[in-house]
């Protein structure tokens, strides 16, 4: 007996990401991206170790031993704890919308919700010195892709902002008035917030524009692009990612503060921490970064050392009062003391 459509555990894919989580939910694009790799990567798991097409693989062979199983297969691709809590979480929030959409499937979506996830010890993340910093936005040469470049690398430092939201910019977000100089961007859930940025930043915005927005014949309004077979396209994070490493190495042979591995988030998680250590409030912190609840800020928190001394000493250390020894001549009373007969 064939399986019904509505049986098959890919046949509702289609509609919990394009319709339901995009226009429904209304999540962000790379949100909707990231559970669509998470079901990719399931179905390519599904056909390729399993051997079960994808017109196959119903809803009732998703048992929660087969979740374990893709979930060690990932763990074998080298995928860490985070990353596989993620593709968890996807398969999860898609099987409970199935479930929704026939009640007979909610047994299914039950058992897998069960499916723990991977134990994610929380390490320090790493926060680069300011001689790091200034190692790394040093390497970038006097050149026309260098000057774009070191202004990628400044800007993400100085707002704070997601690399993604970086490449979205458009010329008119950004405002560089003397005054009060700013940037518009777009952050997760399509929510829009206007972020300062510094007066030296500008300069180096400035000398971009100069450079790469200069010719009246350009066909893109982007910030930042690249070219592509003669046309400006966005540019990819993977090229950011990139050259942001290749200039870290260079700088770590004399600068021996930089990390093994320096990618954009750094910067971001860099100038957070730095703005909460000279004094700048959690909640104003958590709005620079757009964060949607302060618990996702708390993690850049991270008092320095100054302010945990400064902190130790504002405490006066109790003052000692005269006492009787606790000790006495007789053995016997001190064993007794000592709870021993």
């Amino acid at each position: 007996m064939k399986n019904s459509n509505s049986n098959l555990f890919f046949s509702m894919t289609y509609e919990f990401l394009d319709i339901y989580m995009a226009k429904q939910l209304g999540r962000s694009p790379d949100t909707i991206e990231s559970y669509r790799d998470a079901l990719t990567l399931f179905r390519r798991y599904i056909l390729n170790e399993l051997n079960i097409s994808i017109a196959k693989f119903t809803f009732v062979q998703c048992t929660r031993n087969c979740i374990f199983e893709f979930l060690e297969y990932l763990k074998a691709q080298g995928n860490k704890p985070g990353t596989r809590n993620q593709r968890l979480a996807a398969l999860k929030s898609y099987l409970w919308f199935a479930a929704d959409k026939d009640v007979t499937l909610q047994s299914i979506a039950l058992e897998v919700s069960r499916v723990p996830q991977s134990k994610n010890p929380a390490n320090e993340k790493f926060v680069l010195s300011e001689d790091a910093l200034n190692a790394i936005f040093t390497q970038p040469a006097n050149t026309r892709m260098g000057l774009r470049d070191r202004t990628i690398m400044i800007l993400l430092y100085d707002s704070a902002v997601r690399l993604a939201e970086i490449l979205n910019l458009r010329v008119n977000d950004i405002c560089l008035s003397e005054e009060n100089p700013y940037i518009r961007v777009m952050g997760k859930g399509s929510k829009e917030r206007v972020v300062a940025i510094n007066v030296k930043t500008v300069k180096h915005i400035k000398q971009y524009l100069d450079g790469y927005h200069s010719k009246h014949n350009l066909d893109t309004n982007l910030l930042f692009y690249t070219i592509i077979k003669g046309k400006a396209g966005k540019m990819s994070e993977g090229n950011v990612e990139r050259f942001i490493q290749q200039y870290a190495a260079k700088a770590r042979e004399f600068c021996h503060d930089i990390p093994p591995r320096v990618y954009p988030h750094m910067l971001r998680r860099t100038r957070a921490t730095n703005l909460y250590q000279n004094g700048v409030e959690l909640a104003l912190v958590s709005r620079i970064l757009g964060h949607a609840f302060l618990d996702t800020t708390r993690i850049y928190a991270r008092p320095s050392l100054a302010m945990m001394r400064k902190a130790m000493d504002s405490v006066e250390s109790p003052q000692t009062k005269d006492e009787k020894p606790l000790w006495v001549d007789s053995e016997e009373k001190m064993a007794k003391l000592c709870g021993l007969r």
